[in-house]
């Protein structure tokens, strides 16, 4: 059995501990007060952020999970370890929603890409069935204007078959290769069989190692 690496544990014991519901903004108005490290999960809507955050905390209902697309609306904050907070935000690319929704929403995210500075990092998923879509590729220009660092995360990776899901993530590689704000290396998860979790912790413990 392989040795557990003292950076391993320690991003294990970080997501180890009780995460709990702790708001949902609506207006950049009513954020909480920045003392704290936060990440924050983007994506299309049915991307699957509701269950990669549950699988990330080892929680089955943390995040809620719908087949309904648009199901968050707000920013919501989830509270872990002191000084630690995960950030669930409003999916994309959901047609139905009524126009006045979607503007509200996308004032909302630019907002706050803009002027969180606490902000370590905003972790972009995409579906690995499909790749990088038009939607996808407006909002990384649009973190790339905020000057906010983001980092490709494939979701449900276990769904398409090996062969697909090499071409998939070469293609986002080349789609990132001159993002200035997109960081290099593209994470592989499945909220089902838990492949890429270990990964994932281990990057949000290290963008919170000061704490």
């Amino acid at each position: 059995m392989p040795e557990t690496s003292p950076a391993t544990e320690t991003a294990r014991k970080l997501f180890a501990q009780a995460w709990s519901f702790a708001l949902e903004i609506r207006a950049v108005a009513d954020l909480p007060p920045s003392d704290a490290v936060e990440v924050a999960f983007a994506g299309r809507s049915n991307v699957g952020k509701s269950s990669l955050i549950n699988a990330l905390t080892g929680q089955k209902s943390l995040a809620r999970t719908s087949n309904t697309p648009g199901r968050t609306q707000g920013l919501i904050f989830f509270a872990g370890p002191p000084g630690l907070t995960l950030v669930d935000m409003p999916g994309y690319g959901y047609a139905a929603a009524p126009k006045k929704t979607v503007a509200a929403w996308t004032g909302l995210i630019r907002d706050y890409l803009r002027g969180r500075v606490n902000l370590r990092r905003v972790f972009l998923l995409i579906d690995a069935r499909h790749g990088v879509k038009a939607n996808d590729e407006a909002v990384m220009t649009l973190m790339d204007e905020a000057a906010v660092t983001y980092q490709i995360v494939l979701t449900k990776a276990d769904k398409p078959k090996p062969g697909e899901l090499a071409k998939v993530i070469a293609a986002t590689r080349a789609a990132i290769a001159k993002r200035p704000a997109a960081f290099p290396e593209i994470l592989v998860t499945s909220s089902v069989t838990g492949a890429g979790m270990e990964e994932l912790r281990g990057v949000i413990a290290g963008l919170g190692e000061a704490l």
